[in-house]
């Protein structure tokens, strides 16, 4: 695995921030982090969420509507976070998250005054520039917080986030535009981000950097910018758990912003509809994806360590024709049963990738690496895959498809064999790996 390092056990009984007196619970550090994820995420999917009336009232296209939650967004998201991940491996992370949160807040406030698509495209760039510091300071602070092989399931409960977030997002974001304005729901869930950002700086503590791990290494490792990138796009095993991810969430960014508009449109469903089902369809099949996924990393890994790439591999194989039913059975309801199988099985891959990359680095490079495979999955994924189902929707409508979202929709299945393509060959490179340092263990 990369360069090989002389290691010691950690000192025991070291002084300051290390000893056990000034960590926290980590269960209190975790429900905060996952907390803060909520706002994340729920902030990043109320443009899809609400795309309906923010298209009639503003007068948007498909194409135009995938470049703000796709192209626009991730210029500032993906790599924002690569400068924001060496200044929190460098400085205190709680910091920057604290700091991180309170800006995408606000900005998200920003986007239900929006009166025009061009003041709407850059409060949708201040979300991503806020959204950057959010994620990578996270993972680093969990994995100070939790011990190997419990990393697995803290990153599956972290990973929960999401879920809740967008089903929040759905349900709550989803009834307050039909009852009131989709303004309302931008202004009211930006307030909640910024009391949230004060509650994180005041109540969670910086974890000390390694102390957790089983060995550290004499020798620190550099922490500087471009010797952190170099290592992490030199190691194959980092590079094609970024790219697997980013195949993966080319899929499920490109579907997720267009699954309620296709509910509504495709399907009938209304606003109400959608905030009851659809938000209970992404809470059950999401966070049934999330915590499986983490409980079956913690069990492989303790087997072979290519458990980080099969499981995921294998989920998304399965979870092809769940999706393909989706979109080509007539109504919703069956539609709705059919994306809940295809979401639980979408969502392995995340916390496979993040625990694999987080014990794959140095302590101290840990919330960079995190960013740099935010920067690769989320520009292929988050900044493609919207981008290209609005513009393909749009193409296919032009051309007379009386149905071209669905069929933009469909064009994405390509990215499940790719994705698993990638795993299966992380898998391999994985082993042979193995086999290398236990040949010279011998």
């Amino acid at each position: 695995m990369g360069e090989a390092h002389t290691v010691t056990p950690a000192p025991v009984g070291a002084a300051g921030p290390a000893t056990p007196r000034a960590r926290q619970r980590p269960g209190l550090v975790l429900t905060i982090l996952c907390a803060v994820y909520v706002l994340n995420f729920l902030d990043r999917q109320l443009l899809g969420i609400l795309a309906k009336p923010i298209q009639d009232e503003l007068q948007i296209t498909d194409g135009q509507l995938g470049r703000i939650g796709g192209l626009y967004f991730a210029l500032f998201y993906c790599f924002i976070a690569i400068p924001v991940g060496w200044l929190a491996d460098k400085t205190n992370r709680v910091t920057i998250l604290s700091l991180a949160c309170a800006i995408w807040s606000g900005a998200t406030a920003a986007c239900g005054m929006a009166t025009s698509y061009g003041q709407l495209v850059a409060a949708r760039m201040a979300v991503g520039f806020g959204e950057a510091g959010g994620v990578p300071p996270s993972y680093a602070i969990i994995t100070d917080t939790f011990p190997p092989g419990r990393r697995g399931i803290a990153f599956g409960i972290y990973n929960l986030g999401p879920v809740i977030g967008a089903a929040l997002g759905i349900a709550f974001g989803a009834s307050i535009a039909a009852l009131f304005n989709w303004r309302d729901a931008f202004i009211t869930i930006g307030a909640v981000g910024i009391v949230a950002a004060l509650l994180v700086r005041l109540v969670v503590r910086e974890p000390p950097r390694g102390a957790l791990d089983e060995a550290a290494p004499q020798a620190a490792a550099d922490p500087r910018f471009w010797a952190t990138a170099r290592m992490f796009f030199s190691r194959p095993v980092l590079v094609l758990a970024s790219l697997g991810s980013g195949a993966t969430q080319f899929v499920t960014y490109g579907l997720g912003n267009f699954a309620v508009l296709f509910l509504m449109r495709e399907r009938g469903m209304t606003l109400e509809e959608v905030a009851i089902w659809y938000a209970l369809v992404v809470l059950v099949g999401m966070g049934a994806g999330m915590l499986v996924s983490g409980r079956l990393i913690d069990w492989g890994i303790r087997r072979t360590r290519s458990a980080y790439a099969i499981i995921p591999a294998v989920s998304l194989v399965a979870a092809l024709p769940f999706y393909l039913g989706f979109l080509l059975v007539p109504g919703w309801p069956l539609a709705l049963v059919l994306l809940t199988g295809a979401m639980a099985l979408n969502y392995f891959y995340l916390s496979s990738s993040i625990a694999l990359v987080q014990e794959e680095v140095q302590p101290n490079q840990r919330v960079m690496s995190g960013a740099l495979l935010l920067l690769v999955m989320n520009f292929i994924g988050l900044g493609l895959g919207p981008t290209y189902v609005g513009w393909a929707s749009d193409w296919f409508t032009a051309r007379g498809d009386a149905h071209g979202l669905t069929t933009a929709l469909l064009t994405l299945t390509p990215f499940y064999i790719i994705a698993s393509i990638l795993f299966f060959w992380l898998a391999k490179v994985l082993r042979r790996e193995d086999v290398k340092v236990g040949g010279a263990r011998s």
